[in-house]
């Protein structure tokens, strides 16, 4: 029914006087997404406990370059940082024009809704992107300074609910690179990441670095389903941590509950599947 209505507007719109339609584009510009996803991976690990998760942004976007937005997704499992069920992201940044490229420099604070209170935390970034042909590419590093959520368990006598533990840092580095095929509705993705942060025995036993170093990576496919705003998604996602680091952090970092994959790790390979909505 929806693109009914859109047909019917455009054709309207198409029958109005040429100068009713010159009305210039205003200095900002809104766009956003919501997605159904087969698991929430983040840098590679479940936040789902291997689940579905439903996941939405909208981004306001300055002629300037300034940006501001969010973006929210379920959660479950080792991704629920303290008992939330939800992770609610805020960022803002600005995007650079430098030539072929854009340099992207910004903030993003990780927020999640009823969970503890140590377990927000900031992240600033910087990105560097440009476009040859039909292929883009992306490298990246985002860096969050030292934090009490992405600290070690406080284990001694010291430790009070005004003093939780320790504050560490986080490092990580990324690269994307995408580019359509020719004359047909899909697109090839491929993505490679490094994390170098603290372990995972953070406050609540959760971490962005479950096993402080390791490698992530995605490879998959993107099908652009013509006449719609729909995208079809699959991507196959690894790491490289092992399972005798991943026995380290049991029970937390295995399925749990009574899913069909209870037991199975949260970090091994899982083939992805996803359905967006560009608006």
């Amino acid at each position: 029914m929806k693109y009914k209505i859109a047909t019917a507007a455009l054709a309207l719109m198409s029958s109005v006087p040429a100068f009713a339609q010159e009305e210039p584009a205003g200095p900002i510009t809104v766009s956003g997404s919501v997605a159904l996803v087969s698991d929430y991976r983040f840098r590679g690990v479940s936040q789902t406990d291997k689940g579905m998760a439903v996941q939405g942004g909208i981004t306001a976007t300055h002629e300037s370059g300034a940006y501001v937005g969010t973006w929210a997704s379920n959660l479950g499992g080792w991704g629920r940082f303290g008992g939330s069920n939800m992770e609610l992201d805020l960022f803002a940044g600005y995007a650079i024009p430098l030539g072929s490229a854009t340099l992207d420099v910004g903030l993003t604070w990780y927020m999640y809704p009823s969970g503890a209170d140590t377990t927000d935390f900031a992240e600033p970034y910087v990105k560097l992107s440009s476009t040859v042909g039909p292929v883009k590419g992306l490298v990246g590093v985002a860096y969050a300074p030292k934090q009490e959520a992405l600290g070690n368990v406080c284990s001694d006598a010291a430790c009070t609910i005004f003093n939780p533990g320790d504050k560490e840092d986080n490092l990580y580095v990324w690269a994307d690179v995408s580019g359509a095929i020719p004359n047909t509705p899909v697109s090839l993705k491929a993505h490679m990441g490094w994390s170098n942060g603290n372990p995972g025995l953070g406050p609540n036993g959760t971490s962005i670095a479950p096993t402080g170093k390791y490698l992530d990576w995605l490879v998959g496919a993107d099908v652009a389903i013509p006449g719609t705003p729909l995208t079809l998604g699959v991507a196959y996602v690894d790491t490289d941590i092992a399972r005798v680091e991943e026995n380290y952090l049991r029970p937390n970092f295995m399925v749990s509950g009574d899913s069909k994959d209870v037991g199975k790790s949260i970090a091994r390979s899982q083939v992805v599947f996803s359905l967006t909505a560009a608006f």
